[in-house]
């Protein structure tokens, strides 16, 4: 819809209806369009298949399509929960700070293991 499209529904305009000569035209040439690109992409068969589907088990078809959106339902529900009870641990810049002193700290004061150099000692380097 275009902005003449939102004016319309704003201000009470008059909405063009499909049977309007003015309109006719340009109604026919969007359905021709609308229709070769069902085809082009088959859209239009998936449909008439499903439908035909629909048609034959209808009680199935309901429980398919409305196990689906109430598995949809439940599953935003139970994200949302999951996200609303989730809470980072909150931590100041101080304390950052202070946990990354202490672990250079721990590293800086671990005694330095020296290993063994065969050339100078003559010693054999433990494995």
């Amino acid at each position: 819809m275009n902005i003449k499209g939102f004016r319309r529904m704003l201000f009470g305009e008059k909405m063009p209806d499909r049977n309007d000569p003015k309109y006719k035209e340009r109604y026919e040439r969007d359905v021709d369009a609308g229709r070769r690109f069902a085809k082009a992409t088959r859209i239009d068969r998936t449909a008439a298949k499903v439908q035909g589907f629909a048609n034959v088990h209808r009680t199935l078809f309901l429980v398919i399509v409305f196990g689906f959106a109430i598995c949809g339902l439940t599953w935003n529900i139970y994200r949302l929960t999951v996200v609303y009870r989730h809470h980072p641990a909150r931590r100041t810049a101080t304390e950052m700070q202070d946990s990354v002193l202490r672990e250079r700290h721990k590293m800086l004061s671990k005694p330095h293991v020296r290993r063994f150099d065969t050339r100078e000692t003559g010693t054999e380097r433990p494995e």
